[in-house]
């Protein structure tokens, strides 16, 4: 066994305070981000992320993230166990669930959920830490106000990023940029506890219930996990319509939610490039005819 998985496994003792000896370290689908294994002995699992080093406080900061939403008690989520570094790796180890993909039931469970939760809020928008969406840092410090949170630590970030790699996106960007207060005219969103990268990929079931994972956790405006649910597809209609029974949306979000997944988009163009930049103008031309 290597000596990884058996520091790893000391600090799961450590913290659980039940003996962990480490038997076997099989590898699992967990993203493109991390290197992912099921870390196991006799009759207990832990699912372990390894990644270098430096990304130690990505991970402090996704346990923070499962922490915050676990105290409200809403959705279900991953408890994270422990996280630090061990030979050359920095790592994070959570329980490890056996999830299925979401039924009908499932979905109407979810969305009433998410809701829920969306109403814990917090004072200001942002939150105490800076984290991660997919690889690229989110900044998150604190603001009275959405607009120009969303436009400096959010769409602005991504721009000035995008601009490096000598696509001409920040033009129409910086238009839009301008102009960012038109989408919120008599529209001032609670800062509510946000998953922050609502995406089909991080959601399952475990006995029934719906999970979810791998968040990039903030306070802000509700429509932005629920934009985020439509843009790549795999929710269905009973999640939408369960959501809006339980809390409905304002009618500004049609519109509104094109700007939110914007920043998706611009996130996915940076980290991977290909047709998101072409995806990403075509979002910001169909955003600035709105302004006209």
């Amino acid at each position: 066994m290597d000596s990884v998985w058996l520091t790893i496994a000391q600090h799961i003792s450590n913290t659980t305070g039940n003996p962990f000896v480490a038997r076997s370290a099989q590898a699992a689908s967990g993203g493109c981000i991390n290197n992912s294994s099921v870390l196991q002995d006799n009759d207990r699992r832990y699912f372990i992320k390894l990644n270098q080093p430096a990304r130690v406080a990505m991970f402090e900061a996704e346990a923070a993230g499962l922490n915050e939403i676990a105290l409200t008690r809403t959705v279900r989520v991953p408890e994270a166990i422990c996280w630090g570094t061990a030979n050359g790796h920095a790592y994070l180890a959570l329980e490890y669930l056996d999830l299925g993909g979401v039924d009908f039931r499932s979905q109407e469970r979810l969305g009433q959920q998410l809701a829920r939760m969306h109403r814990f809020t917090h004072e200001k928008y942002g939150w105490r830490l800076d984290n991660t969406i997919g690889s690229t840092p989110q900044i998150n410090t604190h603001s009275s106000e959405w607009m120009p949170f969303w436009r400096d630590h959010r769409l602005g970030y991504q721009l000035k990023l995008a601009a490096r790699s000598g696509r001409d996106l920040l033009k129409k960007g910086e238009r839009l940029l301008a102009d960012l207060g038109a989408f919120f005219q008599n529209y001032r969103p609670a800062p509510s506890l946000l998953h922050g990268d609502l995406w089909s990929g991080n959601v399952g079931v475990a006995r029934q219930q719906p999970v979810i994972f791998d968040p990039a956790v903030y306070y802000g405006d509700r429509e932005t996990d629920v934009a985020m649910t439509e843009l790549f597809g795999g929710f269905s209609g009973r999640f939408y319509q369960a959501y809006r029974e339980t809390w409905p949306l304002d009618d500004g979000y049609p519109v509104r939610k094109t700007l939110y997944n914007l920043y998706h988009i611009l996130n996915h163009f940076n980290l991977f490039g290909g047709g998101y930049g072409s995806q990403a103008e075509h979002m910001m031309d169909s955003l600035l005819s709105e302004l006209r």
